[in-house]
């Protein structure tokens, strides 16, 4: 079995495992396993506007971290497209240390010691882009603050969990509020 379908079933697997936290997300899970069925690539971006991403949701004592996307004018969680080779997970890990400048790591292994999946969420991308956004959750030991480097958004920062409701994408409010109870 090629490298990139070995990776495509552990992510089915993870997809079927993962209990979704309200209807957009049962709906993104099960758009991702047919989309992952479709596609010959699907973790690259360049095979198809549909692609599989990976994000991050960092955690801490201080609430979580958001950042203003800078194309697309909302607040979000850091994540970004795998580079050849990588898991999403790992994608996730790369994307939100380039764009926190946080040194992170992941906080829930499944049995496999795999990181978990945090949430699911399948969404336009931009440039006529749909990803198939694979999340996971992070915790910068000591939640220090975000420093960004220059050709990132400078608008990133630790918000409390009421804040981040109110000022992220509506679409994460679901997941936002489980994360506050998960902490």
């Amino acid at each position: 079995m090629r490298p990139e379908a070995a990776l495509a079933d552990r992510v089915r697997a993870a997809l079927r495992r993962r209990i979704p936290v309200d209807d957009r997300e049962r709906v993104s899970i099960d758009r991702t396993l047919a989309e992952l069925d479709r596609l010959a690539h699907p973790f690259d971006r360049d095979a198809d506007l549909v692609h599989v991403t990976g994000s991050g949701f960092v955690v801490g004592q201080r609430g979580i971290v958001l950042l203003l996307h800078r194309r697309l004018g909302i607040w979000v969680q850091p994540g970004g497209h795998i580079d050849a080779g990588e898991t999403p997970w790992d994608a996730a890990r790369r994307e939100v240390e380039e764009e926190t400048g946080l040194r992170v790591r992941h906080l829930d292994l499944g049995a496999d010691g795999e990181p978990a999946l945090a949430h699911v969420d399948v969404h336009a991308g931009g440039r006529g882009h749909t990803h198939l956004d694979l999340r996971y959750r992070f915790e910068a030991p000591g939640d220090p603050d975000p420093d960004p480097p220059v050709d990132e958004s400078q608008d990133v920062g630790w918000y409390s969990w009421t804040a981040a409701v109110d000022l992220a994408e509506p679409a994460m409010t679901a997941i936002l509020e489980e994360l506050a109870l998960a902490r």
